[in-house]
């Protein structure tokens, strides 16, 4: 849902750049070595490159500067599509595939249902002052880490039909079961508020999941160089896969955890910069974390809470 928050706040950074261009130069070069197996081998090249050396220099630079053209277009174009490759694989899907959508996230919100008992018992299992044996605390951790990666059962309407879109779901609901505090609607406030390094992390942080988006993508169309050789399919599925499954996820759980943090750490700043009361306890703070959200988001002409004194 911050998706489009991400694309303003990341898109001019200078080293945005060298990591969409090195996976297009890497996504040429593997052409390169398709079109000269598809002409008979490296020995191909040599008729070229001879032909350059017999260029004007002037003819050597347009040539040199096409190709880096060519790098930096593509490059470009495919970081541009880096966002919406995320989003379809999140499950924000279009209109018309609403019953497959809806069947696909109730599935995977059945399965959690059905395996909270299961979670509840291994954590009993490794709770003072039980002694846990290494296959318990393995059941454990691995059923905690599933659990981190998907919303709260309690709330099935809240999940998405992929593993992705719930990674990343669960981590926008964290801060509101914990705090009462939404993290679509505040993120924009607290975002100035957050220390440097905080928002550097975050950055690169959705830089990488970014490219690896984007990695998917260049692995589907590194397929279309088939017409030179049918070893380019396995080459550019292998590379998709890889990303989907492995890296997407990985990195999708690594954004989550820091924006969760910044809750953790720095969710105080919203109340004192806006002269919010800070709650005493942690039952108030989820009291108050809604009551500012809906502040925040629609305004109140209500005589409660009372401001604080300004710091």
């Amino acid at each position: 849902m911050l998706d489009k928050f991400w694309e303003a706040v990341g898109g001019n950074l200078a080293d945005r750049w060298a990591t969409v261009s090195l996976p297009a130069l890497i996504f040429w070069l593997g052409g390169l070595v398709a079109w000269t197996y598809h002409r008979g081998g490296p020995h191909t090249l040599t008729s070229h490159t001879h032909w350059l050396d017999r260029q004007t220099t002037a003819t050597q630079i347009t040539v040199i500067v096409t190709a880096l053209l060519t790098v930096a277009a593509s490059a470009i174009l495919v970081n541009q599509t880096a966002t919406p490759a995320l989003r379809l694989l999140e499950g924000y899907w279009p209109r018309w595939t609403g019953p497959v959508r809806d069947r696909l996230a109730g599935w995977l919100a059945a399965r959690a249902t059905a395996e909270q008992s299961t979670w509840q018992a291994a954590a009993a299992q490794v709770q003072p002052p039980a002694i846990p044996t290494a296959r318990q605390v393995d059941t454990y951790t691995r059923l905690e880490h599933r659990r981190r990666r998907r919303p709260s059962p309690a709330a099935p309407g809240y999940f998405l039909p992929t593993p992705i879109g719930n990674i990343l779901r669960a981590a926008e609901r964290r801060p509101i079961d914990k705090y009462g505090l939404d993290t679509v609607i505040l993120w924009p406030r607290l975002w100035p508020a957050l220390p440097e390094t905080t928002r550097h992390d975050l950055l690169a942080a959705r830089t990488a999941l970014d490219s690896a988006a984007a990695a998917a993508v260049w692995g589907l169309l590194f397929c279309g160089f088939a017409p030179l050789t049918p070893l380019v399919i396995p080459i550019g599925l292998t590379v998709t896969a890889v990303a989907v499954v492995i890296a997407i996820p990985d990195r999708a759980q690594v954004f989550g955890d820091l924006i969760e943090a910044a809750y953790d750490q720095h969710r105080t700043v919203l109340y004192t910069q806006l002269r919010w009361p800070l709650p005493t306890n942690p039952s108030q703070e989820h009291e108050y974390g809604q009551k500012l959200t809906a502040y925040l988001w629609r305004g109140s002409d209500a005589t409660t809470p009372t401001f604080t004194p300004p710091p």
